[in-house]
């Protein structure tokens, strides 16, 4: 036969864990809006907490207080009857222990004993339960700063203190228990946070930097496309000028391509700077690039200009002019040309090479990896030709991504310097704005250190990896994750694995550019070409780094 005291500790365990599973939805919510405001204080999260996360937070705050209260009233008043009347309902008292010696025939001393254990065991039980919960959603792919800060441990501890008073001095004794079968639940729960930023169905890179990213994209003025291009670029019909550098000799002819572009809208120009736009190429919250012809001209180009309502920012007009000069400066092999500048009634433009083909990433979204060692090859030398050139100028790309990477029947093409900058310090991008794309850049960009030309080359590293993998060497789940890859851990073992099966040589070269310390890199451009040189037992002669890009490229179905 049960004594009232275990009649009433199994109902109180049954209710609370009952209204516990009722309430799961809330809890869920309350955990991840406390991870999404830690990450948002280091500033990798724009979002700062999940949407609904402060009514979340308050309404598992007031379950928590009021309705274990309630159980505890509840069952120790209604349930058993003022006759059994345990003393449950009463704050924490010692002295209240003599209702368990009238209730179950113990001892006055006996009965204290066990009241006052009973009470301080599960209360301990408890703020452990509460300290660990904290801890694994704090800790679980989330950087490691978030947990040792200091901050971050002064509201732990406040938070236990608080607790700890509060079941002492103001609740019923008996909200130990149920409070036990809560905080055991919210144990569980916290070993399965829902991913910051993730998406159902989402790749493991887009998952991973979704709220960090938009941050990044709304910063920068200079991104030429919010959407991916309609259709492959139409092929140069210009006779380019004399280069300062080797001409990139032609590949296999250009395939015919479908027309460039979307049509343009009622309320777009028609002309800008004597250039006759034929549709829209993608656009952006900053600007517009344009499928444009010079009137009178058969030459086709990309024209890119700034939105109408931002003309009046005139720190935007200087850094777009920016821009404009120093694509000038940027060499033609394996570049995008700027063949023309300008402004038209106030409204700036460039007119820019307009390319054949499509970028990496829309190559790796519909024909998987590159699963040629030749062509892989290639897109090594070509991008480390590239960079040194921009390196040569004093130029520091810092958003080297398969994105920005053209994938055209003469070579790859690096594009979009809307974010250099001169390694003197002036810097292009936005005011508050962060350089990069989260899982290309390098670690030194995530502190005060001013990147140079060795981020654009762990940047390089990545690309060759994702070509050859499908996905940047440090995709996540989320962006936590992310970042505590790149800062800490390393990258993905399986990413380095493709670039190893298919050229051991380049993925040694590959490993010493992802080196955490940049001095542990090749310092730049050129250091990287004579890097990939001695792997391959070499001279960097440009004549023959040239000719092996064109041979293997040629083993790349486009």
């Amino acid at each position: 036969m049960l004594s009232v005291l275990e009649v009433v500790a199994l109902l109180m365990i049954g209710a609370a864990l009952l209204l516990r599973l009722a309430t799961l939805p809330v809890l869920v919510r309350a955990q991840t809006a406390a991870r999404r405001r830690a990450l948002a204080a280091t500033g990798a999260d724009a979002g700062g907490g999940a949407p609904g996360g402060v009514g979340a937070t308050v309404g598992e705050l007031v379950l928590g207080l009021l309705g274990i209260a309630g159980v505890v009233v509840s069952l120790s008043y209604n349930v058993v009857g003022n006759m059994t009347h345990i003393g449950l309902g009463e704050p924490f008292d010692p002295v209240n222990s003599r209702y368990l010696g009238y209730s179950v025939g113990l001892h006055f001393d006996t009965a204290q004993t066990v009241y006052i254990a009973v009470f301080v065991v599960c209360l301990l039980l408890c703020l452990l339960l509460c300290y660990l919960t904290q801890r694994r959603l704090l800790t679980a792919d989330l950087p490691p700063q978030i947990w040792s800060a200091g901050a971050t441990q002064a509201r732990v501890v406040g938070l236990l203190v608080l607790r700890a008073a509060l079941a002492v001095f103001v609740l019923p004794a008996g909200l130990v228990l149920p409070a036990l079968v809560f905080h055991v639940v919210a144990f569980s729960v916290s070993g399965r946070p829902k991913a910051v930023g993730a998406q159902p169905g989402s790749a493991p890179e887009a998952g991973a930097a979704q709220a960090f990213q938009a941050y990044l994209d709304a910063q920068n003025p200079y991104a030429p496309t919010a959407q991916p291009p309609q259709g492959p670029y139409v092929p140069p019909q210009f006779t380019p000028p004399v280069p300062t550098a080797p001409p990139v000799p032609t590949a296999p002819p250009v395939p015919p391509a479908p027309p460039v572009g979307s049509p343009l809208g009622a309320h777009e120009p028609r002309t800008i700077g004597g250039y006759q736009l034929l549709g829209r190429i993608g656009s952006g919250g900053m600007g517009t690039v344009y499928l444009a012809q010079r009137q009178g001209s058969a030459t086709q180009v990309a024209l890119k200009t700034i939105n109408p309502e931002l003309l009046a920012e005139g720190d935007l007009l200087r850094r777009f002019q920016r821009e404009a000069e120093v694509l000038a400066m940027v060499p033609g092999a394996y570049t995008a040309r700027v063949l023309d500048t300008g402004v038209d009634a106030g409204r700036p433009y460039l007119a820019m090479e307009l390319l054949d083909g499509r970028p990496l990433d829309a190559h790796l979204r519909e024909q998987g990896p590159i699963r040629s060692a030749e062509a892989l090859n290639a897109l090594a030398l070509a991008l480390a030709v590239a960079l040194s050139g921009v390196h040569r100028l004093g130029l520091v790309h810092r958003d080297l991504k398969p994105a920005n990477i053209m994938l055209t029947t003469a070579g790859p093409r690096l594009l979009d310097f809307g974010i250099a900058a001169i390694v003197d310090g002036t810097r292009l991008t936005a005011t508050g704005g962060g350089p990069g794309t989260l899982t290309y850049m390098a670690p030194e960009q995530f502190g005060d250190e001013r990147p140079g030309p060795a981020a654009d080359v762990w940047a390089w590293a990545c690309c060759v990896v994702c070509a050859a993998y499908g996905f940047s060497p440090f995709a996540a789940t989320n962006t936590g994750a992310v970042i505590r890859r790149i800062v800490e851990s390393g990258p993905e073992p399986a990413a380095l694995a493709a670039v190893q099966a298919l050229d051991p040589r380049l993925a040694a070269v590959v490993a010493r550019a992802l080196a955490i310390d940049p001095a542990a890199r090749p310092a730049d451009g050129t250091a990287l070409l004579a890097a990939l040189a001695v792997a391959r037992s070499t001279t960097p002669d440009q004549a023959a780094v040239h000719e092996q890009i064109t041979r293997g490229w040629r083993t790349l179905t486009l």
